[in-house]
């Protein structure tokens, strides 16, 4: 895993040299084992390395093939090179790297080198003689590329921070996302909260010629087809995928090491990492001094039964506030969900390990959130959506004089929608809080038209399948890629630390939302997984209480963290783009203890407030 910067000139020549050593330096942090650079006068290209497979200096990038024709920049990692490679008998390898696997894979077979690719990946190949720029973006997201396009310019990088570091990309807050970022925690998509600077899209290709940018998707959704096994078959086959997306993620020339919350999810990971490893393991674990965010307790018991080297990290208040500031400059684009993986990144790397792997994924995969059967119970029962709209709103109403707790405010507002399907349900369950919430804090109102459109796209695109595999894509489209996905990249990258997601395997995602919702139905946690993968964790885990992977910022904002808040949210304030009042009122509303007001919400604008004047917008 690494970073990567480019600048490609649009209608002249020029060399970039100094743009580019810019760039790249300001993604040091992603990889401190080399810096390369490439210069000439139509392209730039910048890499930094953090050394995985192939540790010898003949692995640096830029990379040129043996023809002299190519040149690649590449982030991530290739999981089963090694059968890529020997697909090529007749290429002339010269290193035993997988970024020379994806350019040799490239002049073969061209654009279609994609679907034999499986990791994580964000690489940019430079074809000479055509002098044609091609970049892709793995199938789920996992890694970044940011991408600014000009009359004169495209510029792009694995960080936004490099790229305004260029002075090629103006330094200019794009409003019309604001809203998206304070009712999600994140911009979706392709957007960002800088004009003009977008993303390429997961999934998706694009050429860049003559100053035209052509993007295509090479996966979609509707490409994946019905399941044809029974329940006892479908198991079985989750069961090969998970493994062999565990042994595939095992693959490095440096250590590897696993987060171990005590979940699920991550106690499957483990367990299958302790029986495909030829030794112990190690395991980390971040713990709080508060109890009621205390996890280690089953996390020591999944390290004793696998016998692992278990790192046991306590947290305490005072250290996440002595980190606040390295934290916070981690953001390279705003986020609420971060700090948590920040920490434990941090605890890792400095045990000596470059590689963890993570459970993140498998709540998304196989229902394990509570909205999951929320969400199944209500598009199934019939009764109320035959009731006329106008008595559900009088439902509503009552529902709301009921109590001021959050849950029954979102009752309310699923009984108030017209339609309860994807696009309707979606926004209420994930949103931090509601649309007119949202609005009330900016100066100018913000319309949730991109995430409907997007949400009755995967609706129409799937119609087959059941409502708990469109949901978990939901979760992955609008959710898992643009918040977990991303946080986890930027926050471990802070301290050149890959990490490793084996239930994002495409192998596995495509299955498991090819199957019938009968086999997924949360009636006990992960009832599917769980079984496919018995008897691998005890019953302590399967049926704890669910806690997440979670710092206890509530707690701390009125306390410890209430004097840096303070100055953040008083910023925002200020700014033409965002209402004064209520951004105040709220922030004093939440010090006294109002439950209406969300911690994540006033976490939100302390993250983007920071962020503003860090990056000078």
């Amino acid at each position: 895993m690494c970073g990567i910067a480019g600048i490609l000139n649009i209608g002249h020549e020029k060399a970039n040299k100094t743009a580019i050593q810019i760039m790249t330096s300001a993604i040091a942090h992603r990889g401190p084992d080399h810096e390369g650079i490439f210069v000439s006068k139509k392209i730039a290209l910048g890499h930094r390395r953090l050394s995985i497979i192939d540790l010898s200096e003949a692995a640096n990038q830029p990379m040129i093939d043996f023809t002299g024709r190519y040149i690649i920049i590449y982030n991530g990692e290739i999981y089963n090179y090694r059968e890529v490679r020997a697909q090529l008998p007749s290429y002339p390898f010269h290193t035993q790297s997988d970024s020379e696997v994806i350019l040799a894979a490239f002049s073969k077979w061209g654009t279609d080198c994609l679907s034999r690719l499986n990791g994580m990946f964000a690489f940019a190949i430079w074809d000479k003689e055509e002098e044609v720029l091609f970049v892709a973006r793995d199938r789920l997201g996992k890694k970044p590329f940011y991408y600014f396009l000009s009359g004169e310019y495209f510029v792009f990088s694995s960080e936004i921070r490099s790229m305004l570091a260029s002075g090629l990309v103006p330094r200019e807050l794009d409003k019309m996302h604001l809203g998206e970022y304070f009712l999600y925690q994140a911009t979706l998509g392709a957007h960002t909260l800088v004009k003009n600077v977008r993303q390429l899209q997961a999934g998706h290709f694009a050429i860049i010629k003559d100053g035209i940018f052509t993007e295509v998707p090479y996966w979609e959704y509707k490409n994946i087809r019905p399941a044809t096994e029974d329940y006892e078959g479908a198991k079985k086959k989750v069961k090969e995928l998970f493994i062999d997306s565990v042994r595939l993620r095992l693959v490095s020339d440096v250590p590897v090491g696993a987060f171990l919350s005590g979940g699920i999810d991550s106690s499957l990971v483990v367990a299958c990492m302790a029986e495909l490893a030829n030794g112990p393991i190690d395991t980390y674990n971040v713990s709080f001094t508060e109890k009621k965010y205390d996890e280690s307790s089953y996390a020591q018991l999944i390290a004793t039964k696998y016998h692992t080297h278990h790192h046991r990290i306590i947290i305490k208040p005072g250290e996440f506030l002595d980190s606040i500031e390295e934290i916070l400059n981690a953001i390279d684009s705003p986020s609420g969900d971060g700090p948590n993986t920040y920490l434990v990144s941090k605890h890792t790397r400095q045990a000596g390990i470059k590689v963890a792997l993570s459970g993140l994924g498998g709540d998304e995969l196989f229902a394990g959130y509570q909205y999951f059967m929320m969400y199944h119970k209500l598009i199934r029962n019939k009764r109320f959506t035959k009731l006329p709209l106008p008595i559900r709103k009088r439902l509503a109403t009552g529902v709301l004089k009921l109590s001021s707790d959050r849950k029954y405010n979102k009752l309310a507002s699923i009984l108030n929608l017209k339609k309860w399907d994807l696009p309707s349900l979606y926004p209420v369950f994930r949103g931090s809080g509601s649309i007119a919430e949202t609005n009330s804090l900016l100066s100018e109102p913000f319309r949730d038209d991109d995430i409907e459109i997007k949400l009755k796209e995967i609706d129409h695109d799937t119609s087959w399948m059941g409502h708990l595999s469109k949901a978990s894509i939901g979760e992955i489209e609008l959710y898992t890629r643009d918040i977990l996905l991303k946080d986890t990249d930027q926050m471990a990258m802070a301290h050149a630390l890959e990490v490793r997601a084996p239930f994002f395997d495409y192998r596995l995602v495509e299955y498991v939302l090819s199957l019938p919702d009968i086999f997924k139905y949360p009636t006990s946690p992960k009832k599917m997984l769980v079984e496919s993968l018995a008897p691998r964790i005890p019953l302590e885990i399967v049926n704890r209480p669910k806690m997440g992977f979670t710092l206890p910022i509530h707690d701390w904002l009125k306390n410890q963290l209430s004097g840096m808040a303070d100055e953040r949210i008083k910023y925002l304030a200020d700014r033409k783009e965002f209402n004064s009042d209520v951004i105040l009122r709220k922030w004093m509303e939440f010090k006294k203890g109002n439950p209406k007001i969300l911690w994540t919400s006033i976490w939100n604008q302390v993250i983007l407030s920071d962020w503003l004047q860090r990056n000078k917008l």
